[in-house]
């Protein structure tokens, strides 16, 4: 069976496996929003969003930004101060993107008995939808000014986003079938040989697709991390909406029964949360935007929750907290972000422990 070439060294690493998102930290990414993107409209918004997600961050771990020149990490200094982020947590690295969706064309980190080592996959914005030639080189180009320290970057042919895909760090992988086997991405390998190259990328014993879900205004093709992610290695919070004549109703309900029958690695069924579903948003054009609260993150000791000034939202908090318990609920608000088709998890990467020191 074909499968993608890994790495440029000629065997994989032995024993690598994608870490678990509660795993501890060492930081998380941000590409900040500039006015060479589609955010030139709305900065000012963005810039607020992005402040309090950087400032919360950085008095939990280290806060790497993604400047696109020097003009503009003097504008994200000054944000960052007035939002009161920790200065000295806080390193910021200059290169061109094209839009802010780091989850995306950020590097994903595989845990080896020798330490981290960042994969660089390929991006093509999300399937040839956006312009992408900036942020396809953003990873190499923050790992070539030594952001990442000595951690090792290696590349991966693969197209493959960090939102497509959830680890349970034990060697289970949750993705969906409609982002994963879209042929805008790897239209020369069959599902069975993305299955494979998900395997032995990351050491996984079980990929578990799904294969409904949908959200109006996503242009992912169905990230898996605005539908449904892992809790704990026995728990998955997933959108559940209730109303019947809502658009999404059936493909959710269907979701769901999908969800029921996954097991654990031990044979037992998940424990299954189902989160709140807030009102329509739409945008100026009338257009539904993907308000999610799947879109959370995790980060040292707290849960980063995206919330939509909805009376759904602190509902949405309360089951976090549950599966969360003992971490911190810190909701932002998102409306700004979901304008431009994501939410708060997309904007963000995290960087497991051992990759910043």
């Amino acid at each position: 069976m074909a499968t993608i070439p890994i790495r440029r060294q000629d065997m994989p690493h032995p024993f690598a496996r994608l870490p678990a998102e509660w795993e501890p930290q060492s930081g998380v990414m941000l590409t900040w929003p500039h006015a060479h993107s589609d955010w030139a409209g709305v900065l000012d918004e963005a810039d607020q969003t992005f402040a309090l997600i950087g400032a919360a961050i950085s008095h939990r771990e280290r806060l790497l930004v993604t400047a696109y020149d020097h003009d503009h990490q003097g504008h994200i200094l000054a944000i960052l101060r007035k939002a009161q982020a920790n200065i000295h947590n806080t390193r910021i690295g200059i290169a061109g993107s094209d839009d802010v969706f780091v989850r995306d064309h950020g590097p994903l980190t595989i845990a080896t008995p020798t330490g981290p080592v960042l994969l660089d996959f390929a991006f093509n914005g999300w399937g040839g939808k956006y312009p992408h030639a900036l942020d396809n080189v953003l990873s190499r180009s923050l790992h070539d000014q030594g952001l990442f320290g000595t951690t090792p970057m290696e590349d991966v042919a693969l197209v493959l986003e960090g939102g497509s895909v959830e680890s349970d760090g034990e060697g289970t992988l949750l993705v969906t079938a409609s982002c994963l086997l879209s042929p805008s991405r790897n239209p020369k390998l069959k599902p069975e040989e993305i299955e494979a190259t998900l395997k032995n990328t990351f050491s996984a014993q079980r990929v578990l697709w799904l294969h409904h879900g949908y959200l109006a205004g996503d242009d992912t093709d169905g990230h898996i991390d605005t539908l449904a992610r892992f809790c704990d290695r026995d728990t998955i919070a997933y959108c559940a909406c209730p109303h019947e004549g809502d658009e999404h109703y059936v493909e959710l309900k269907a979701m769901e029964t999908e969800l029921k029958g996954l097991t654990t690695a031990t044979g037992k069924r998940y424990r299954l949360m189902p989160l709140p579903w807030p009102a329509a948003k739409l945008d100026i054009d009338g257009q539904r935007m993907p308000a999610t609260y799947a879109n959370f993150l995790i980060i040292n000791g707290a849960v980063l929750v995206p919330t939509y000034e909805d009376r759904a939202d602190a509902a949405a908090l309360v089951i976090l907290a549950q599966c969360f318990p003992g971490r911190a609920i810190i909701p932002v608000p998102c409306l700004t972000l979901i304008a431009q088709h994501g939410s708060l998890h997309c904007v963000t990467m995290q960087l497991p422990q051992g990759v910043l020191v």
